[in-house]
């Protein structure tokens, strides 16, 4: 489904489509339902768990991180 697929969508102001998504959020998250994860994103997610495992000194903490973000503007 598209936004297209429901015209009353297209008249909300930018306000009234986020409420309208959290709301669609929470309908989601209140319900049992499993949600699939892609096999790509489980092989990127093994990737980097190995990468950490070969060599946790080549990653930077949040603070580093930060700092570096900082450092680039």
């Amino acid at each position: 489904m598209r936004v297209v697929d429901i015209p009353q969508i297209e008249g909300l102001n930018a306000a009234e489509k986020i409420l309208l998504v959290e709301d669609i959020w929470e309908s989601i998250s209140s319900e049992d339902a499993v949600i699939p994860v892609p096999q790509s994103h489980i092989k990127e997610l093994e990737r980097r768990l190995e990468g950490y495992k070969s060599s946790p000194g080549a990653l930077l903490s949040l603070d580093e991180l930060r700092n570096k973000i900082e450092l680039m503007k």
